[in-house]
């Protein structure tokens, strides 16, 4: 291996404090309102359902745009697209702060959704540009780390400042932070990667996409009902559509080409969906129930969940750098098999549950995911070639924030079906901790089937 020059050596440096610093910013921030939701509905009147909204809006946006945006990286700059997320970033949190009604928050949730699949995702498809195959995993590591880091203080320090100072205190907070690691990105980032500069931009298929993920995601929100099947079948409808577009464009959007031809980069796809969907809710939930249930405040709500965002923060590191020694296929299978186990603990939670089974659960689940995560994701990065850096990196964000849509309507359909319109109120509770049972049930036996997508990606060669 050739000795690292010392420029070459500062931007890798630069590079990987700009996007650590952000791939903490966006997790810390969604963590934190979390914990606010409570505050949130008793102030705004909102009912369990458009309780929901309040991280389903950054959800829906947020994979609405991670390939569309994840291309015009790969051909325009990702550099730029990544700095302008921030910048939309530090914006949107301002118009939270300053929110007078449920709408207008939710609204601004989804701007901030819009600008982490700007952000987030073209974060790792910098990284991977800069550092060579046989560093990917630890610095993969470290951007995990960093994410989980922010998940673990979060709830936390989100606690804290919404039972001190009310849950705009978060947004306030988080506002001027964006524009820090804005500042930073432009002092800092001096290169630009656009492999695929000069290649044309498929506006066509990007409306296709993002429509039919409207229509399936904002239709699995309304189901039961009618109107929520109807959309589901439009949006199925309008994937068969998206598919015969894409195979036929010369420069497309979504390359079907690399589900068709490229099985790592399906299946470990596949299982980073399955591996959401089965556990983005826990958060919310157990959240909810922390404080409805066991009627504890944010502060110390905050600080049972910081255990499993703990637990992957310490381990993430770890795995991404054994993920660069041996096949990710077994780090990852491992994990979404620890995963399951804690997804199946936290079905027996009820009124009398103890702290302590609470918070080992979590960390089970902590365990899990570290070992799940880096590893799929290199194995991602690793099975393109760069100039698809940025659409590979969008469609992994893509399944990740689907799955967490999924996760979520999975949740808001059990709580219209159960609980009904309404504020989660104590006549409600045991409807509310049915819904978290079935919830975690389903949700471990997704992850289950989950474990043998992630062994059909086949070995790394």
């Amino acid at each position: 291996m050739l000795p690292m020059k010392s420029g070459e050596g500062a931007e890798k440096r630069s590079v990987l404090l700009v996007t650590t610093l952000a791939s903490f910013l966006m997790p810390f921030m969604g963590s934190s309102v979390n914990v606010a939701l409570p505050s949130i509905g008793n102030e705004f009147g909102m009912s369990a359902v458009s309780l929901g909204w309040v991280a389903t809006a950054f959800l829906l946006t947020g994979a609405i745009f991670q390939v569309p945006f994840g291309r015009m990286a790969d051909i325009k700059g990702r550099k730029k697209v990544f700095l302008l997320g921030v910048l939309i970033h530090a914006v949107a949190s301002l118009v939270a702060a300053f929110s007078i009604s449920a709408a207008m928050l939710i609204s601004s949730r989804a701007m901030q959704g819009m600008a982490s699949a700007m952000a987030f995702g073209t974060a790792v498809a910098i990284l991977i540009s800069v550092f060579p195959p046989e560093e990917r995993g630890k610095v993969l590591g470290i951007n995990v780390t960093a994410v989980y880091t922010g998940l673990s203080t979060g709830p936390f320090l989100g606690g804290i400042l919404t039972q001190y100072f009310g849950w705009r205190s978060i947004f306030f907070v988080t506002s001027p932070l964006w524009s820090f690691v804005f500042v930073l990105g432009l002092w800092k980032l001096k290169g630009e990667w656009a492999e695929a500069k000069g290649e044309r931009f498929d506006f066509v298929g990007s409306a296709i996409y993002s429509v039919t993920l409207v229509a399936i995601i904002y239709g699995l929100s309304l189901m039961p009902s009618n109107g929520g099947a109807g959309f589901l079948l439009a949006g199925f409808f309008g994937l068969w559509v998206l598919v015969k577009y894409e195979t036929r464009t010369a420069s497309p959007v979504f390359d079907v080409h690399l589900f068709k031809n490229n099985k790592a980069f399906a299946f470990s796809n596949l299982a980073a969906l399955i591996s959401y969907s089965a556990t983005f809710s826990v958060s919310f939930l157990v959240s909810l129930y922390l404080q409805y249930i066991k009627g504890l405040g944010p502060e110390k709500a905050g600080l049972i969940l910081l255990s499993q965002p703990l637990v992957q923060a310490m381990f993430s590191f770890f795995s991404g750098r054994l993920s660069d020694r041996m096949d990710p296929r077994i780090l990852a299978s491992t994990g979404m098999g620890v995963t399951v186990v804690g997804l199946f603990l936290l079905v027996f939670l009820g009124p009398e549950t103890g702290v302590g089974f609470i918070i080992g659960s979590m960390a089970v689940l902590g365990f899990g995911f570290a070992l799940f995560s880096s590893p799929n994701t290199n194995a991602v990065m690793s099975s393109v070639e760069k100039k698809s850096y940025g659409v590979a990196s969008g469609t992994l964000g893509t399944m990740r924030q689907t799955g967490m849509m999924f996760s979520m309507a999975l949740v808001m359909i059990l709580f219209s079906t159960i609980i009904g319109r309404v504020q989660i109120t104590p006549e409600y509770y045991s409807s509310f901790l049915k819904c978290v049972k079935i919830t975690f049930v389903v949700s471990a036996i997704l992850c289950s089937g989950g474990v043998f997508a992630s062994l059909a990606r086949g070995r790394r060669r």
